[in-house]
C-alpha cells in the first residue's frame, strides 16, 4: 500500500500531537507557550466591592525544612500566597517573575509558594532552577477564600485581610503593576 501525501502530513500531525501531549517535550513546550502567555498577562485587582476578606488566617504550613509556620502570625502583613506544582507547564512558566519579585520584596512582604507536590520532586525541582523561594506544603486545610480548583492560583492579600488579587493561571508577577500595587498596599 502506498502513502498519499495526505496520510504523510496526518500521520506527522499525529505524531507530533502525541509527543507535545504524552512526553517530556511536550512539557517543555507546554511551559514555553505559557512563559509566551504570562509576558503579556499582568493580573489584576478584585474589584474593590467583589473582594472578599480572609475570615481566618489559621492556615498551617511546613516549610522545607520541616518547621511550622501558621498564615495567622502574618495577620496585618501583606501577603502573597501562590499555589503551585513542578508538573504543572503554566506553574513553571511564572516561577521566574516570582524569583525576581520575590528578590525585591521579601523583606517587605509575606511570601508563601504553597507547594502542591511531592517534597522530593519539588527539592530536585527547585536546585535544579537555583529557585531560592519560600516553598511549604500544606498542613491543614486551606482557608475557605483561598481555595481553587485550579493551579496555578495566586492571591495577594492586604493588611486588612481583604483579597485585592486572585489569580489563576500563569501571569507576569513581575510586572510594573504588580510592583506598584504591593507597594501601594505597603504604604496603607
Amino acid at each position: 500500500m502506498k502513502l498519499t501525501k495526505e496520510q504523510i502530513g496526518n500521520g506527522i500531525w499525529i505524531l507530533a500531537i502525541l509527543l507535545i501531549l504524552f512526553t517530556p517535550i511536550g512539557f517543555h513546550a507546554r511551559v514555553l507557550v505559557n512563559k509566551v502567555l504570562a509576558a503579556v498577562i499582568s493580573p489584576s485587582t478584585v474589584e474593590e466591592k467583589e473582594q472578599e476578606t480572609l475570615a481566618d488566617y489559621h492556615w498551617s504550613l511546613v516549610d522545607m525544612e520541616g518547621q511550622s509556620i501558621n498564615l495567622q502570625s502574618k495577620k496585618g502583613d501583606v501577603i502573597l500566597v501562590n499555589v503551585w506544582a513542578t508538573w504543572c507547564p503554566p506553574c513553571v512558566a511564572e516561577l521566574p517573575g516570582f524569583v525576581e519579585l520575590y528578590s525585591d520584596y521579601k523583606d517587605k512582604v509575606t511570601f508563601a509558594f504553597v507547594a502542591n507536590d511531592e517534597k522530593d520532586r519539588v527539592i530536585a525541582f527547585l536546585e535544579k532552577k537555583e529557585y531560592q523561594l519560600p516553598v511549604y506544603f500544606q498542613a491543614s486545610a486551606t482557608p475557605d477564600e483561598l481555595e481553587s480548583g485550579s493551579i496555578p492560583v495566586t492571591y495577594i492579600i492586604d493588611k486588612e485581610g481583604k483579597i485585592v488579587v486572585n489569580k489563576t493561571g500563569a501571569a507576569n508577577w513581575n510586572s510594573e503593576s504588580t510592583r506598584n500595587l504591593l507597594d501601594g498596599l505597603l504604604s496603607e
